[in-house]
């Protein structure tokens, strides 16, 4: 029979179980992290009807979705997080205490190019906070907070979340008579990092925008200084307009309240450039880069959004979310050798060897340490002892044990750790404790370097 060679599909990711445990922990501290902040865990499917995800319709949604015929069913694989929410929240509305605050992690799908960088299937982990009728701004402040704490759990700390309001932007656009151009004109915007400010002027002339009128929004948007700076230097245009009257009050609102929640200064700033998505955003967005590496763009980003499931209910849902493209955040930081090796990868915290034929000891001690919270695994195997020593040398496990009838007269373990080569036989309930306070210090360090 001819063999099928075995591969992974282009935009796919697998990975080798000590690199799969650094995602796992990374996944962890995400799920810690939101449900600190009250977010509850939410699961939903993979496959939707093609009319649930299709209901905006049109565009680019459209021609990367993966969708396909299951007999007489039309079903789509989710392309992201946020529409199975709003179907979610539209189909439970009843059931559901509002504000409704969400976290999922989960893949999604796109049938795009693949490249560096990008994939077809991708976790993505997401937050989103639900109103009903009403959301007032002080969710909207909270969110840079959760993003700092996570971020700062992860263990990177050279990263700062970029703040902005639509309102603001669309509140000057039509103070400066351009509202009939303002969507493409946030696009160029959008672009000013990766073509610079000359380009990003010229490509503004060209929707037939005057030249003194392209001066001053390119003087707006990268109106210099502190936050509190450009707060202040916002205040010439109060009073010109509501829109924009509004999206200063929630800019300034969100601001103020940041080093309240933990966000020290050099973490988040105002950047009158950001606009995310243009027909979809209507509030507060953000954005966080890390700094060291700016030229991988924004790693986390979201906002608030008026209208979360108006194609499936009439109900008004106002929110406010955020998404970490994680298989793109973990490709990043592997590829800069920012994953951390001081974590412990390997499935287990002690690899128990018997040195007799009776395992008895072996599986009485290795019931006594599972019992102490110590991930342990029996090595049952008929092998030589250098097979067995370099079978825990490549599954990278902190300890080793090893029980031969030296020590079982003695009523002790021997241990070893297998990092220092330190060598230790103490009675088993002592030992577990010892191996215990080192697991946990060891799992105390953070899954990113730097």
């Amino acid at each position: 029979m001819d063999k099928i060679k075995p591969r992974t599909l282009s935009g796919f990711m697998e990975l080798l179980p000590e690199k799969q445990a650094k995602m796992e922990k990374m996944m962890d501290i995400l799920r810690k992290t939101y449900s600190l902040y009250g977010f509850s865990a939410l699961d939903t499917p993979i496959i939707e009807a093609s009319e649930i995800l299709l209901a905006k319709g049109g565009g680019e949604t459209e021609k990367q979705i993966y969708r396909f015929s299951k007999g007489d069913s039309d079903l789509s694989l989710r392309f992201d997080l946020t529409v199975p929410l709003a179907k979610y929240v539209a189909l439970n509305y009843g059931q559901l205490a509002f504000p409704f605050r969400r976290y999922q992690i989960g893949k999604v799908f796109r049938g795009e190019r693949a490249q560096r960088g990008r994939f077809r299937e991708f976790y993505q982990a997401d937050i989103d906070i639900i109103g009903d009728g009403e959301l007032d701004i002080m969710n909207e402040a909270e969110i840079p907070s959760i993003i700092y704490s996570t971020f700062t759990k992860l263990g990177l700390k050279k990263f700062k979340i970029r703040v902005n309001n639509r309102k603001i932007l669309n509140g000057f656009f039509q103070i400066s008579g351009i509202s009939d151009k303002a969507e493409a004109v946030m696009r160029t915007i959008d672009k000013l990092e990766k073509i610079g400010a000359s380009k990003c002027k010229e490509l503004i002339a060209e929707e037939g925008i005057p030249a003194k009128t392209a001066d001053e929004i390119m003087d707006f948007i990268t109106t210099p200084g502190r936050s509190t700076e450009k707060l202040e230097a916002l205040k010439k245009y109060e009073g010109r307009n509501e829109l924009f009257d509004t999206g200063l009050s929630e800019l300034r609102t969100v601001v103020t309240y940041l080093p309240e929640f933990g966000v020290p200064e050099e973490n988040f700033e105002i950047d009158l450039t950001i606009a995310r998505g243009l027909d979809y955003y209507t509030g507060t967005v953000y954005e966080t880069i890390l700094t060291d590496y700016p030229e991988i763009g924004s790693v986390c980003s979201g906002g608030r959004y008026d209208d979360l499931a108006g194609y499936y209910t009439d109900k008004k849902l106002p929110g406010v979310g955020i998404s970490i493209g994680l298989t793109r955040l973990f490709y990043v930081l592997d590829e800069q050798g920012l994953l951390s090796d001081e974590i412990i990868t390997a499935p287990a915290d002690v690899l128990i060897i018997p040195m007799t034929e009776d395992f008895s000891k072996a599986v009485e001690t290795a019931t006594l340490f599972r019992e102490n919270g110590i991930r342990t695994m029996l090595y049952s195997e008929n092998k030589k002892f250098k097979s067995k020593v370099s079978y825990a040398d490549k599954i990278g496990v902190p300890f080793t044990v090893f029980i031969g009838e030296d020590e079982i007269g003695r009523g002790l373990i021997k241990i070893k750790d297998m990092q220092s080569g330190e060598q230790f036989s103490e009675k088993p309930e002592e030992a577990a404790r010892r191996v215990r306070e080192a697991v946990i210090l060891k799992n105390k360090k953070p899954v990113i370097c730097g």
